[in-house]
């Protein structure tokens, strides 16, 4: 009898997941439920807690989070595939996110770029719904909001806050779609991971670079963006024409940006060195065609650089990203 209402469960969590910007304000049959304060049996009050509560096999399983802010760092390790919905009125945008999950540790103190993470994605087949993580550090250390080590991921309508370094898509096959992604210094980075970004706001905080792409050698990892837009974050400041897509972090960088709409005032040049006496672009490949908007005017790409021509860019797409499998494990509805 578990076995069939489980197997119930996931039929209804794909008919959930299927209708794209309807509200998702109650758990699918079957979730786990997370909500602040509760004292209800068998709800948790942490996301930590729920997760911890699962078995470590390979079932699916999947987690609802009630409205609220939670104070917590989360470490997910189980091996069957996992699903983490977010309360919300609009599956479509991350705008109308309620769940928010929170910590402010900095990688100064906590050992590591991964340590610090508010949330720390350690498995493969994982999704995530509508959920906001933020590391509310601030400046003065790396302070990560996911720090990502998992294949066949999935982030869909969900918003990453941080200042330096927001976002570690560190290893693995992973996507990023119609989500939020805030910070100032590097805070697109990692350095094995394999990942496609599609239909996201990209806010800038601060003066410094979007991505910073660790990748050390000629293998098949790269970054590619398609369909996300730039602007300047709230309460933004030192952005003026000191902003770049990206600066290479590892000797082999590889950044492809398609069809952005750079509504921030970055600078001319686009992509920037790594530092002064430490330049790292012999062996990079930064890349971008189709930009458009007032940040994109008069613009002046360096020599390591390359403008796309339009046969070039079509080359460059999620299955390029993420592998041709990506129709297995990626949920089209968010696809752009």
């Amino acid at each position: 009898m578990a076995y069939s209402l489980f197997t119930f469960a996931l039929l209804f969590v794909s008919a959930f997941q299927a209708v794209l910007g309807a509200s998702r304000t109650s758990p699918p049959s079957g979730a786990v439920i997370v909500r602040a304060g509760t004292s209800t049996s068998g709800e948790f009050k942490t996301v930590a807690s729920a997760v911890a509560s699962l078995p470590n096999d390979s079932s699916s399983r999947v987690i609802f989070i009630y409205p609220g802010t939670y104070n917590e760092q989360v470490y997910i390790t189980r091996t069957g595939p996992l699903t983490i919905f977010g309360y919300t009125t609009d599956t479509s945008t991350y705008s109308q996110n309620q769940v928010i999950i929170q910590a402010g540790i900095p990688a100064s103190t906590a050992g590591s770029n991964d340590a610090s993470g508010t949330l720390r994605i350690h498995k493969n087949d994982f999704k995530m719904y509508n959920v906001n993580v933020k590391n509310t550090f601030g400046i003065g250390s790396q302070a990560i909001a996911i720090s990502q080590y998992g294949s066949r991921v999935g982030l869909y309508a969900c918003g990453f806050y941080g200042y330096q370094d927001t976002l570690y898509a560190n290893q693995g096959t992973q996507v990023y779609l119609k989500g939020y992604i805030e910070g100032a210094t590097d805070f697109i980075f990692g350095r094995q991971g394999l990942a496609y970004f599609g239909g996201n706001t990209i806010a800038v905080k601060a003066n410094g670079w979007i991505t910073a792409s660790g990748r050390e050698s000629n293998d098949s990892g790269s970054y590619v963006f398609n369909q996300n837009t730039i602007v300047t974050a709230s309460g933004a400041s030192n952005v003026n024409g000191n902003v770049y897509l990206g600066r290479p972090w590892g000797a082999f960088a590889k950044v492809i940006f398609k069809n952005t709409v750079i509504n921030a005032p970055l600078n001319k040049a686009l992509w920037s060195i790594w530092n002064t006496g430490d330049e790292r672009t012999s062996n990079v490949f930064f890349a971008d065609y189709g930009t458009t908007g007032s940040g994109a005017s008069g613009v002046s790409r360096p020599s390591f650089a390359t403008l796309l021509t339009s046969s070039q860019a079509n080359s460059y797409t999620i299955a390029s990203a993420v592998g041709s499998d990506y129709a297995s494990w990626v949920d089209s509805a968010y696809l752009v």
